[in-house]
């Protein structure tokens, strides 16, 4: 036999549609607050109650500490007694001891009391917003319990929902008690429970009345791909079948539209036209006009104007399209997703013929129908003047003249637009292009920054104190990071906060006055120094060709000559061959007039086929070259033995000695060497 608790605590989860576990969270939490109260523990130690459903018993129980001696009572326990209820307990572990009260459950009864209801208050909020959350997009029963200026207050399951005047069908009138349906559009989570806002003039309370009403769109026979609606007067749906066979319009409206009636009764007499979708554009739109007649529909889409269609429809169908106050054509735009403007026969055929008249290009443009432009106008003067109705040959000459006209004008908007988009296209090419070449330039100017520069800081350079915080607060800390802003031109530290052309000037002169040195740049391989696997793959036309010294006997045709790459003049006799040292790398072959030397001025490559004569092998590469410009420099730090190595580089030159036949470094004198610099 059940309990008189469990009894009562069952009754209480059915009356407030509560599961039980909810209900008994709700009272473990009020027992413990109770035994807090009763017991004035510590916030923070650890306490649990349970209850037990069968007896209706509640237990407490609170965590404390196993030590050796007992402090305190109500937070420790000696560990022989903790192994009583825990066999495996040990020093400084927690276990949970039963610590109720006698005659807890009267105590509990009066301090829990309010607390218990609390918690089933909440619980039972918590539960209804759960429900209706899912139920939000549905469709919902409700009872009339108030009516208020601002709306209708309807009593749910367990709640209340409000139904604002924005979201009432115009012209409908409630009653009190009176029951309907509304279509749930927005549920919130608030303090007194949850805020639900109902709706019957949104367009998804049209789907999901069809949706109950015709099982082939509940069970996705028949979609429903649109709606327009104005609610209280007149609503459009578009629907198609998904499976072969099934009639969409037929299935929505029921035999001897029972089906679409019962639609029509719940939202207070409210007009509802069912029209079959159309994967064509202008078959839809032309649909979506009905109950009109269409007798043309031509598509335009531009950046600017959007989607419009141009429908032609006959002039006795005129007002029936546009409907009354336009509500036709605004539903069939909204039901489309097209702007629609509509002409009738007559304005649209005189546009036709006048654009013919006035635009002398057009007529070529027609082609075969332009056969037909003498026949329209007949028929235009015809109907105007005697009143006799268009016949259907009439209709179909006006539509073939009017689309004829409109399809050379829209070609020509579509030209027109297609050579916009290309300048557009030139243009934003020629600034990405532009673009590149600027970030080109700014990577290049900073590929010459010196390495030292990174190594001063800007308080070494002697700025004042404003325009150094200005540049710290940009993110500059060294020398080389503002030469980076620079190298973008002045806009790179102007557009730094605080920094104007006054500190931009006292920057640029700081920087200047540290006479930083210029970094080496790699020469091209052109112009580098020739290594013996370079002469070997030359071609042998360009081989340095051997001149004789002023001294020497004149050179033979017949001995086999070593051409120099480039220009050169011929040798006649003993007429020596000068030319001038070029002052660039040490690359370049020369040697002094007075020792009847040869400059070479660019030599790429030297063939070995023909001229391997030609000592190539004892040619020093570059390698070969820093080691004798190096090799006094060990012993000295990095900075004087670089200087060094730069002062004895401009010491020497490579030239061609002829008694060894290779390529030489010698010595300049100091009086050569200065006339070299």
């Amino acid at each position: 036999m059940k309990s008189e608790f469990l009894l009562a605590f069952n009754q209480i989860c059915s009356a407030r549609n509560l599961s039980q576990e909810v209900v008994l969270d709700a009272l473990r939490a009020a027992l413990v607050v109770a035994y807090r109260r009763y017991a004035d523990s510590n916030p923070s130690q650890n306490i649990t109650a349970d209850v037990s459903l069968d007896t209706g018993v509640a237990s407490v129980f609170v965590e404390k500490q196993v030590v050796e001696e007992v402090a305190d009572a109500e937070q420790e326990i000696t560990l022989a007694k903790a192994r009583r209820i825990q066999s495996e307990a040990q020093l400084g572990d927690l276990v949970m001891v039963d610590s109720t009260p006698k005659d807890f459950g009267r105590i509990a009864a009066q301090n829990a009391k309010q607390i218990i209801l609390q918690r089933i208050r909440e619980a039972e909020r918590e539960a209804q917003y759960e429900h209706y959350a899912r139920q939000e997009g549905e469709i919902v029963h409700g009872t009339v319990h108030s009516i208020k200026p601002h709306g209708v207050l309807l009593h749910l399951a367990g709640t209340e929902a409000i139904l604002p005047r924005s979201q009432q069908v115009p012209g409908e009138r409630h009653t009190l008690h009176q029951r309907i349906r509304a279509y749930v559009l927005e549920v919130r989570k608030t303090g007194r429970g949850p805020q639900i806002t109902l709706s019957r003039s949104h367009k998804n309370m049209l789907r999901r009345l069809l949706e109950l009403e015709v099982p082939e769109i509940f069970n996705g026979t028949v979609e429903i791909k649109s709606i327009a609606r104005e609610a209280g007067s007149r609503s459009k749906v578009a629907v198609v079948a998904r499976q072969a066979g099934v009639d969409p319009v037929g299935a929505c409206v029921g035999m001897r539209g029972v089906r679409i009636q019962s639609v029509v009764n719940e939202l207070g007499g409210e007009k509802i036209d069912v029209i079959e979708w159309d994967p064509a554009t202008a078959t839809f739109i032309a649909k979506a006009l009905g109950p009109a007649k269409v007798l043309s529909v031509h598509l335009e889409e531009g950046p600017l104007e959007g989607r419009t269609a141009n429908v032609v429809v006959p002039d006795d169908q005129l007002s029936l399209a546009i409907g009354r106050a336009g509500q036709n054509a605004r539903l069939a735009a909204k039901l489309t997703g097209w702007r629609i403007d509509i002409q009738s026969v007559v304005e649209a055929a005189r546009w036709a013929l006048q654009q013919v008249n006035e635009d002398p290009d057009t007529l070529p443009a027609l082609g075969a129908t332009a056969e037909l432009l003498p026949m329209l106008a007949s028929v235009l003067r015809r109907h105007e003047q005697d009143r006799i109705p268009y016949t259907s040959e009439d209709l179909l000459v006006a539509r073939r003249v009017i689309e004829a006209v409109r399809g050379h004008y829209a070609s020509i908007r579509n030209a027109e637009r297609k050579r916009i988009l290309e300048e557009e296209a030139a243009r934003l090419a020629v600034i990405e292009s532009a673009a590149a070449q600027r970030r080109e330039e700014i990577e290049a100017a900073r590929k010459r920054i010196p390495a030292e520069a990174y190594q001063i800081e800007l308080t070494e350079i002697e700025l004042s104190v404003r325009v150094l915080n200005h540049l710290k607060n940009g993110g500059l800390g060294t020398v080389g990071d503002a030469l980076e802003r620079l190298a973008e031109g002045d806009e790179g530290l102007l557009r730094l906060d605080g920094i104007g052309p006054r500190s931009l000037a006292e920057v640029k002169d700081r920087i200047a006055a540290l006479e930083l040195p210029e970094p080496e740049v790699a020469l091209p391989e052109e112009e580098a120094v020739i290594d013996q696997a370079e002469l070997v793959a030359a071609p042998a036309a360009e081989v340095v060709a051997e001149a004789a010294p002023a001294e020497a006997a004149p050179v033979d045709a017949a001995e086999p000559a070593v051409p120099v790459v480039g220009e050169l003049p011929q040798v006649e006799g003993e007429e020596a061959i000068e030319f001038a040292p070029k002052a660039e790398q040490g690359a370049d072959l020369a040697v002094t007039p007075e020792e009847g030397a040869v400059e070479v001025e660019a030599v790429a490559a030297v063939a070995a086929s023909e001229a391997a004569e030609v000592a190539t092998e004892e040619v020093p590469d570059a390698a070969l070259l820093d080691e004798w410009l190096l090799e006094d420099d060990e012993g000295e730090d990095a900075e004087k033995a670089e200087k060094r190595r730069q002062d004895r580089s401009r010491r020497r030159e490579l030239v061609f000695d002829e008694a060894a036949g290779m390529v030489v470094a010698r010595r300049l004198r100091k009086r050569e060497s200065e006339q070299a610099a």
